[in-house]
């Protein structure tokens, strides 16, 4: 760690050191610094310049992003498009990972949820609009392709005239409209990936068309944008168990994972997607415009999944960690057989946004509203058949075998199918979705009272409305010991080795292809019928055999209604702003003062439902809030001189929890034993929202300096602290139930006050100073550190105990290294973060705690434009490929590796063309 913070330190000392003698070439090709004289009205319509886009090179990109961020009255970072289709990364999230204080986690060969300095609760904009997914308040990042955008910002400190942020800020995807481009034009890419880990090939594309035109009824302009991404993956998991178990071994308790296995993420995914806009410019003073988008997730799935118990059976040659009693590697015989299954599923996601609106321009006062509707649907289905080994053979397991758990089953040959029987077949249906529309009013008029120059005001209006379905049912047939090669799902066969090293020894075991679980369906409600019966007849006094046979009479599985839910809410939103300019010390000031008023009313119902001897009750909830925050905001910039700015900013900030957290449904359901009963388990399981989560709430204090001495080239710091309060996260604890017993349960919890302290370093350049072809040689580099602690919730008995945020590393670092000279462009970009704290829980009595080991990634591509027309681009990601590690604290100090996991490295060959 300490080599790579010199390494990004001595980047950004370059960086500065590079800037006065790059400043003198960018000034003499036209690119200066804007004035410090400038009015506010000139000063305004620069910050409209600043977002037209800039579609050649790296040189381009940085100014442009650069510009962005030096123009902005929010404290922000920006990544724009180097080109049209062309983000530095496949997806928005892998791309907002390169910017400072932004961490990202990966998951399934992608990278997903996004954290703005240490919080996941960022609120989410499309050209500044609010769109979400499903049942949630932000889109899944992941879900924008490259193709379909022109850039991002972060806006890492809100102003009142902004969508009111989450606790981490605000992000905003831009995607183009026809006035931001000359005239005809038809832009795209064709790209193919090759996975090296399961050896698939990809293709991914997109095209963009438009035009603008000028008619008796004034400019106007259309564009369609057409992206389609696709990506097969299969991911190489070796676990051990989260719940830690013990056994007496020559008069000595020795602890140790309940159980170890594999896991193969496997899947297929793909996203098209499109938008459209219109754009009608009658006259200087009037636009109107049209927008569409479109955005589609579809995903296969076939995951491989092995357990080998380690809860019984007989312990030997155990080696313990020295002076501790944690087991470092041990044989277990007798134990209970292993267990398998192939899931097999579909997942379906379609979000659709259209809005209208406009603006009208008078003089000092500009007038602008817009109009939106947002629906969007998730839906899954899935299937499972689950397979078991005959008997019992001995295992062999080290516990930290390069990094993690490896293992293998003495004796077994796992070819042979004569050792497999069927185990059970599982269903589950799910859906939930969402919609709702908003407006929104704004005026901005350029006064002339004293300091103050502008002044904003805004109306708000959104009304939203979400639900959820689900059901399940699963068939336990292992009491008759059918043979798995009988069943009618096709041939039976190894799956694929995909891990990289060789310490596992337990690699692949046989299981039926995804299709022949999914093309067999009716065939396997027929087994699992006939099988049920045997079972009933066999146990004719048993109720839970009898209930799970009337649960598989329907072909069709329908919804349950006890797991239902449904959310009604609406905002009604104002904000007031001014802006303020004068002289300080010889220096030029401005600002923002202004506060923004929310009142939310919600209504969130759901049903309470407890399973227990095969007999399930059910109790509706509904609750109501209606509350209103005040969200003052308070900055100010200083620039001494053109090349210089320092920002200071005081901000208030709240995010409502999602709408599924605030389900006011309990569900819970008896544990009843497949097989040998688990130590230590509950009497019954069960999953919970929280309909008395308050929303998180944080007071934001913000200084940065900033140096721009040219186009390109900057230097920035940045010290941030969020006084918050209420940060959610799930929990799972135990309770001694006076009916039930033992319950354990899931769900989410407010935790207390908490903390979160930073600093930001960050700068770019290109070394133009340097002779001849060494002045294409450019580097970006950024380093943050956060330390993120809240108190555990009071409600489960952690008042006063101060933890790590989940999520938040201290450590996230960037370094990306150019060329760019005629009609080369190479980059090769390293990032990463520090280890992190996934959850905690208190199952034990005491707080155990989930996390993920430091994460690191190395990129390269390389781009070659013979003409303006075509560049032709190779690029590589996950160059280094390191497994991916997480691990369970079950006490102080002591830890297992929870799972080690083997991602995939790619390659890819692509075409981007330009017809105008």
């Amino acid at each position: 760690m300490k080599s790579k913070m010199r390494l990004l330190a001595s980047a950004s000392i370059v960086l500065m050191m590079a800037g006065g003698a790059a400043f003198a070439q960018e000034a003499s090709q036209g690119t200066v610094a804007a004035s410090t004289d400038q009015t506010a009205t000139e000063k305004a319509k620069d910050k409209d310049d600043s977002t037209v886009i800039v579609v050649k090179g790296y040189r381009a990109s940085l100014r442009s992003a650069q510009q962005i961020k030096r123009r902005s009255d929010s404290i922000i970072d920006a990544v724009v498009a180097e080109d049209i289709g062309k983000l530095p990364d496949v997806n928005a999230a892998e791309s907002l990972a390169r910017l400072p204080g932004v961490q990202i986690t990966h998951g399934s060969d992608e990278g997903s949820g996004v954290l703005v300095r240490g919080l996941p609760d960022v609120a989410t904009t499309v050209n500044g609009r609010d769109i979400s997914t499903a049942e949630l308040r932000r889109v899944q990042m992941q879900d924008f392709p490259s193709g379909a955008l022109a850039g991002m910002e972060v806006y890492k400190s809100g102003t009142a005239d902004l969508l009111e942020p989450g606790l981490a800020g605000l992000i905003n995807v831009r995607t183009r409209r026809p006035f931001d481009f000359k005239g005809f034009e038809i832009d795209g890419a064709i790209r193919e990936t090759y996975n090296d880990q399961n050896g698939k090939y990809n293709t991914n594309g997109n095209v963009l068309i438009t035009d603008r035109w000028n008619t008796g009824a004034g400019e106007m302009g259309a564009l369609l944008n057409l992206s389609y991404t696709e990506q097969d993956f299969r991911n190489a998991v070796r676990w051990a168990d989260g719940y830690i178990g013990s056994a007496d071994v020559n008069g000595q308790t020795i602890r140790f994972p309940n159980s170890v296995g594999v896991y193969m993420d496997t899947g297929h995914r793909w996203r098209p997607s499109a938008n459209a806009t219109l754009q009608w410019r009658p006259n200087d003073q009037v636009e109107v415009y049209a927008d569409l988008l479109w955005q589609a997730y579809r995903a296969e799935h076939a995951n491989d999944w092995a357990q080998a118990p380690l809860w019984n059976g007989t312990k030997s040659n155990v080696v313990l960690q020295d002076g501790t009693d944690q087991v470092l590697s041990m044989t277990n015989t007798g134990g209970d057989p292993i267990l398998f299954y192939r899931s097999t599923g579909f997942d379906r996601t379609d979000t659709q946004q259209i809005a209208v609106g406009g603006s009208f321009t008078s003089g000092k006062l500009k007038l602008s509203t817009d109009l939106a509707y947002t629906n969007s649907l998730y839906s899954n289905s899935s299937w499972s058949l689950d397979s078991a080994i005959n008997k019992s053979y001995p295992i062999n397991v080290n516990f930290v075998s390069d990094g993690g758990t490896a293992w293998n089953a003495v004796g077994m040959d796992v070819s042979d199918a004569s050792n497999y029987i069927w185990r059970g077949y599982y269903e589950s249906i799910y859906k939930v979705g969402g919609n709702g529309i908003q407006w929104r009013g704004d005026a901005v008029y350029d006064t002339e009272w004293g300091i103050f120059k502008q002044l904003k005001a805004g109306l708000r209006y959104s009304d939203r409305n979400a639900f959820y379905e689900a059901n399940d049912r699963y068939a336990w047939v292992l009491p008759l010991a059918i043979p798995f090669d009988s069943i009618p799902v096709g041939e039976l066969s190894l799956t694929q080795d995909t891990f990289r090293g060789g310490d596992q020894g337990f690699r692949s075991y046989l299981q039926p292809s995804r299709a022949g679980i999914v093309d067999n369906r009716q065939a396997l409600l027929s087994v699992t019928r006939d099988a049920l019966a045997q079972l009933v007849a066999l146990n004719p006094t048993d109720q839970g055999w009898k209930n799970t046979q009337t649960q598989w009479q329907p072909d069709l599985m329908p919804y349950n209604p006890y797991r239902g839910f449904t959310a009604k809410e609406a905002t009604r939103t104002g904000y007031i702003q001014g802006r303020y300019e004068t002289h300080f010390f010889k220096s030029e000031v401005d600002g923002n003062i202004g506060v923004r008023i929310v009142n939310t009313m919600g209504k969130y119902s759901g049903v309470s439902s407890v399973t227990w001897d095969g007999v399930t009750t059910a109790v509706p909830h509904t609750i109501s809030q209606n509350y209103t925050d005040v969200l003052p905001n308070v900055s100010m910039r200083l620039r001494p001189n053109d090349q210089m700015q320092i920002r200071l900013g005081i901000t208030k900030t709240r995010t409502r929890p999602d709408f599924g957290q605030l389900n006011p449904a309990l569900n819970i359901s008896q544990y009843v034993p497949n097989g040998t009963p688990v130590p230590n388990a509950a009497d019954a399981y069960g999953s919970a929202g929280n309909p008395d989560l308050k929303p998180l709430t944080s007071t934001n204090y913000d200084v940065t300096w900033e140096y721009y001495p040219s186009g390109n080239t900057s230097a920035s710091v940045a010290v941030f602290y969020h006084d918050l309060f209420g940060f959610i996260n799930n929990y799972t604890s135990r309770v001694n139930d006076p009916t039930y017993g033992v319950l354990e349960v899931s769900r989410p919890e407010n935790a207390g006050a908490g903390k979160i302290k930073g600093i930001e370093i960050a700068g770019q350049t290109f070394f133009d100073f340097l002779p001849g072809a060494w002045n294409g040689i450019g580097v970006q580099s950024n380093l943050t550190y956060i330390d993120a602690y809240n108190e555990l919730p009071a409600a489960l008995g952690g008042a006063g105990q101060m933890v790590k945020i989940p999520g938040v590393s201290n450590w996230s670092y960037n370094l990306a290294v150019f060329y760019e000279k005629d009609k080369i462009s190479t980059r090769l970009s390293y990032n990463g973060r520090s280890r992190w704290i996934n959850s905690y829980d208190n199952r034990s009595g005491g707080w155990e705690g989930e996390g993920t080991e430091a994460v690191n990634r190395l990129d390269y591509s390389f781009s070659y434009s013979p003409n303006d027309a075509y560049t032709l681009n190779f690029d590589v990601s996950n160059i280094l490929a390191k497994p991916f590690h997480n691990f369970h604290e079950y006490e102080a100090g002591k830890r297992f590796v929870r799972d080690i996991r083997d991602e995939g490295r790619y390659y890819g060959l692509s075409v981007r063309f330009k017809y105008n």
